[in-house]
């Protein structure tokens, strides 16, 4: 799933449209020397039409990104806020807070995580609309009310606006033009949501967008702005599911894993788990060395094994083969999980897994 960063508080002007609607009451009356300027007709965007439609849905308030925090994907919790995680206090004001929630949840393996919010709150509708609410039982009646997991839901993550944006406005009925700037996805969903059916507007083209893969793509004009959201609309896994743990590779590359596991020698296993057996203990004193031909070396108490390790797919679908002869434990296709290579220490964890029961994770406290 793209990350999208649409938690964004309200920090449009309040007085915007008040400012614009007073802008065009005062030159409504125009003299016959007025100048009439028309909009290019391939550059206008119609109040209602589809493609205002699609750019709305573009910048929805994603109500998965916090997901982490409580399951539900129509609403998001207005930060900051303070909530206890496996009985550790922590207060979350930006999305970067979540990474700490995160880690917390995944310290223990075999451990009941629960997280515990500290009422009032308020939560942020797709439509950017907010209500209060006091308690865990009203949060569960609103969360009643959202799709389930992966379900379709109106809001497009796949792509993004690169802001800022501005757009000029043209009033057929008054002939008057005004230009605003939006900077984040609120101030354009609110801005589509507030024009008028007599109102035509134009975009400051180019503009560019980002889609699921992190590519940047050049827009000129409504019409490609209308073929890029149809083409890349839908071309990504969303992430609407409750399943925080599993988009922690969404930025990852083969050639990240690779940089990082030819770079340092000297790996060990930290955990592998297959078929519910604990199984790291039966690796104690195993060195992995990977090396950037995709071979493998595993040296313990004077003994040496060889073998390989491929590397495919991007993002949330990378996997990994490894193929060591004896090492029937590990030899397998598994799902790059996660890259954790923390900058305060030499400290880096790769883990991988296979469907929800098997991992396994190599790691190396001398990762320079």
């Amino acid at each position: 799933m793209i990350i999208k960063n649409k938690l964004i508080m309200k920090t449009i002007k309040p007085y915007l449209f008040a400012l614009l609607g007073l802008f065009l009451t005062m030159t409504s009356c125009r003299t016959e020397d007025d100048i009439s300027i028309d909009p290019p007709a391939e550059s206008t965007l119609q109040a209602n039409s589809a493609l205002a439609s699609q750019i709305q849905r573009v910048t929805m308030n994603d109500g998965s990104v916090d997901n982490v925090v409580y399951n539900a994907n129509c609403f998001t919790i207005q930060l900051p806020i303070t909530a206890t995680i496996n009985g550790v206090e922590l207060t979350i004001t930006n999305i970067d807070d979540y990474d700490d929630l995160e880690d917390i949840l995944d310290e223990f393996d075999d451990d009941d995580d629960n997280v515990v919010i500290n009422f009032p709150i308020t939560i942020i509708f797709s439509d950017y609309s907010e209500i209060q609410v006091n308690s865990l039982d009203q949060l569960e009646d609103y969360a009643d009310d959202c799709n389930d997991e992966n379900e379709f839901d109106d809001d497009i993550e796949c792509l993004d606006f690169v802001y800022p944006i501005s757009a000029s406005v043209f009033n057929t009925n008054n002939e008057v033009i005004a230009t605003l700037t939006f900077t984040n996805d609120y101030d354009l969903y609110e801005f589509i949501d507030d024009i008028d059916e007599d109102d035509l507007i134009g975009f400051e083209f180019p503009i560019s967008i980002i889609i699921a893969d992190g590519a940047e793509i050049v827009i000129n004009n409504f019409n490609q702005l209308d073929d890029a959201i149809d083409d890349f609309g839908d071309d990504c896994d969303e992430d609407d599911d409750y399943d925080y743990d599993d988009d922690d590779c969404t930025n990852c590359t083969p050639s990240q894993l690779e940089s990082i596991l030819t770079a340092c020698s000297g790996w060990y296993i930290d955990e592998l788990e297959r078929n519910d057996t604990d199984l790291e203990d039966n690796y104690t004193g195993y060195l992995f060395n990977f090396s950037t031909d995709n071979t493998v070396t595993v040296t313990w108490t004077g003994n040496t094994a060889n073998g390989t390790w491929t590397t495919s797919g991007n993002g949330n679908n990378i996997t990994v083969t490894f193929d060591i002869p004896g090492f029937d434990d590990i030899n397998s296709t598994w799902n790059l999980h996660e890259i954790d290579n923390d900058d305060d220490d030499n400290e880096v964890e790769v883990s991988f897994e296979i469907g929800d029961d098997d991992e396994l994770e190599f790691k190396n406290n001398n990762c320079n």
